[in-house]
């Protein structure tokens, strides 16, 4: 089956948008070691941030560009979509402590 994973590098000139393929078995989404091969492949030497499993940053100091961030990974019918947006939104609105009448 088919992944195809959207994502942003970001230059000095400004973020870019690209995409990349990845194939996994049906019903599974791709793993960390899969995106690290296709950004490999696409000759970006990434290693995985430590806080964020969505962000990637350059293994090498001399690196054109400073991270990739995966935004979007598109398998057909099931799509996963992160919505910084609406989280903030949602988490402002969603009180963290019932209060009680």
């Amino acid at each position: 089956m088919e992944c195809i994973v959207h994502f942003t590098v970001g230059h000095k000139e400004g973020p870019k948008k690209l995409r990349g393929l990845i194939f996994v078995d049906k019903g599974k989404q791709p793993t960390g070691q899969q995106l690290l091969d296709m950004f490999h492949d696409m000759e970006y030497n990434v290693v995985p941030d430590e806080r964020d499993e969505l962000l990637f940053k350059p293994a090498a100091p001399d690196a054109t560009y400073t991270y990739i961030r995966v935004n979007e990974l598109d398998m057909g019918q099931e799509r996963y979509t992160e919505d910084r947006n609406l989280k903030s939104i949602l988490n402002e609105l969603i009180p963290r402590k019932h209060t009680g009448l």
